[in-house]
């Protein structure tokens, strides 16, 4: 299959995993809507919803720059009709968009608190839940949200709790959607990186560029991504997919061209359970 002709509704997609998975979908021709807060540029993170758009363009695509802040129902309503209205329909809800503060729970303010849940779980639960309607008129409609596997293992909550329940949000509307809207043919389901992957984020989490040499590009996620977003939305709903385990599946063995450097030890990401990472050809060093 092909993503040619498909509508993308990507949030936070004006830069990291979110740009790389729409101009990923850009490559054969797919439309992308791209919904996200930054127009102007930061002066710590790279890229506009404008910027973006004219890399979306150039791979292929057609990208339409919508200012949206997920947080506020309005703007989400009013972005996901005009992606309608641009396009002829919608295909493909990519949850992206997530705030990140892994602190502990002294050191958590409330507004930071509540950022993330607005963003993370109730971000993708308003997003996905606006999309529904449209989602129904697809052939081939998904829902992938950028969330963890569940595993109520206290060492992902005692870190970061704020965070973890955030994050888990997601992958609880990926539970949950999934049986919910099987019947309507709409596939609903998760996909997170088995290990950290280079984004400013995580630079700036990280704080260090010898730690980011550890890391794998933004390109494994898109095309872990797009094999998800190809398949037959009736065959497979319900999973919490981590990238490397698509790809390999897809039949991809040369992951060195994931690598920011070739023969470094990786680092694992948040929330990945042992058994999982344990089960992967790749060796990763884990935190926890």
């Amino acid at each position: 299959m092909s993503l040619h002709g498909k509508t993308l509704f990507i949030s936070g997609a004006s830069r990291g995993i979110g740009l790389a998975i729409a101009k990923r979908a850009a490559q054969d021709g797919a439309n992308v809507a791209i919904a996200a807060k930054t127009a102007e540029p930061h002066p710590k993170l790279p890229g506009t919803i404008y910027t973006a758009a004219d890399e979306i363009n150039e791979a292929g695509g057609k990208a339409l720059p919508i200012l949206c802040d997920i947080r506020f129902e309005d703007q989400v309503q009013a972005a996901v009709q005009q992606t309608v209205d641009a396009f002829g329909g919608l295909d493909i809800c990519v949850n992206n968009a997530s705030a990140i503060s892994p602190t502990g729970t002294l050191d958590t303010e409330m507004k930071r608190y509540d950022l993330m849940n607005e963003i993370n779980t109730r971000g993708t639960f308003l997003v996905s839940k606006t999309c529904i309607p449209h989602l129904k008129q697809s052939g081939n409609a998904h829902i992938l949200n950028l969330a963890p596997p569940l595993d109520m293992d206290a060492k992902w909550f005692a870190p970061h709790v704020a965070y973890t329940i955030a994050k888990m949000g997601m992958s609880l509307c990926t539970l949950g959607m999934s049986k919910e809207l099987a019947a309507h043919g709409i596939a609903v389901n998760s996909l997170w990186p088995l290990t950290a992957i280079d984004t400013a984020a995580i630079r700036n989490v990280l704080g260090d560029d010898e730690m980011v040499k550890g890391c794998r590009l933004v390109s494994i996620m898109a095309d872990a991504a797009y094999t998800i977003l190809c398949r037959d939305a009736g065959s497979c709903t319900g999973n919490f997919y981590i990238d490397e385990g698509v790809l390999r599946e897809a039949g991809v063995t040369d992951f060195d061209q994931y690598a920011v450097e070739p023969g470094a030890t990786l680092f694992r990401d948040f929330f990945v359970p042992d058994d999982i990472a344990d089960a992967m050809p790749t060796k990763t060093l884990s935190a926890y």
